[in-house]
């Protein structure tokens, strides 16, 4: 019997099911996306397979009714936390008009929606940083009590909306977060041709604000790493660069081959530590899941994106003329 660690963290057995659920359902959903991508279904798909652990186990240490989030493209185990739906993603895929997202004008990965205080993303990476950090600085000048969480890869880190959206942040002690998702790949360039410096968290130095690299394949370390980094912002003591390492198990994108740039044995070697295996072993080990719930859990989910796959490939497309909405200023 291991030792029960999400216990110690406050964390109830209840907490950890919905946790490995929506990690599940986040690889679920992403894995009938590229379905439907090959059959010609859906243009596009950017994936969150091997990130899920991360972005569920942080996003869970916010807090839904106060903080907002700013997500960057492979986010969902994140949208799926603060209150999206898989019909809601599915929309988005077949970029139908009810998708919540952008009523069918982006591409997917371009989360927003307003009542589940999810910040709408810009098409150029890394822009969300300052996005971020307007939140923050937002919070800071109205005494409100909420913090900015917003989340980038790796690449994005030597990006200047990175610079001198942290730089701002750490001079003025806003109330951010800032997650790098290193997954080990700027779509085909490795970390070791990106980064002079041994880890993304090392640049905290820089700014004299707090850092720290975590696995991010353990949502149960990056829910205590980001709990702690919530705390401080909440405290007034400024922002946090938190460093989750994992790996992209996919292609960058639907549109990538990424047998030009890594080798399929590099690929299957991380799949051995494949968080949805391995915290699925840890919640079997501490007597949390059996197989049966396991197998139930599956089973919903299933049915769960099989409707919201048949609603969404229904649903109707924008109608032609209200292309030009939300482009120009209305009277």
């Amino acid at each position: 019997m291991r030792e029960n660690r999400h216990q110690q963290l406050g964390l109830s057995n209840d907490d950890v099911l919905l946790m490995y659920e929506t990690m599940l359902e986040a690889r679920m959903i992403d894995e009938r996306m590229w379905l439907l991508n090959r059959a010609g279904k859906i243009p596009f798909v950017i994936s969150c397979q091997g990130q899920e652990a991360a972005q569920v186990g942080a996003a869970m240490a916010l807090n839904k009714n106060k903080d907002y989030v700013l997500p960057y493209y492979r986010d969902m185990g994140v949208v799926l936390t603060f209150g999206m739906t898989a019909k809601d993603l599915f929309l988005s895929g077949f970029a139908k008009a009810e998708d919540p997202n952008s009523g069918g004008r982006q591409m997917p990965g371009h989360f927003g929606q307003r009542k589940n205080r999810i910040v709408t993303g810009s098409s150029p990476v890394t822009t969300q940083v300052p996005h971020a950090v307007g939140f923050g600085l937002a919070a800071k000048m109205k005494n409100e009590d909420f913090v900015a969480f917003t989340t980038f890869g790796e690449g994005s880190s030597n990006q200047g909306d990175f610079h001198e959206g942290i730089n701002f942040a750490s001079v003025h002690d806003l109330p951010v977060i800032f997650m790098c998702e290193n997954n080990k790949y700027a779509i085909s360039v490795p970390q070791e041709k990106q980064l002079r410096c041994e880890n993304v968290s090392d640049r905290a130095i820089g700014y004299g604000i707090h850092g720290e690299t975590v696995d991010g394949n353990d949502p149960l370390a990056v829910y205590e790493a980001i709990s702690k980094a919530r705390q401080r912002a909440a405290d007034g003591k400024g922002p946090s660069l938190i460093e989750t390492i994992s790996y992209r198990l996919t292609p960058h994108s639907s549109d990538d081959d990424d047998s030009t740039y890594r080798d399929k044995a590099e690929v299957d070697e991380a799949k051995k530590r494949d968080a949805i295996v391995t915290f699925s072993m840890y919640l079997k080990d501490t007597g949390v899941l059996t197989d049966s719930q396991e197998t139930e859990m599956k089973n919903k989910l299933k049915k769960r994106i099989d409707e919201a796959t048949e609603y969404a490939e229904k649903a109707e497309y924008a109608k032609p003329e209200t292309a030009l909405n939300f482009v120009y200023g209305e009277e």
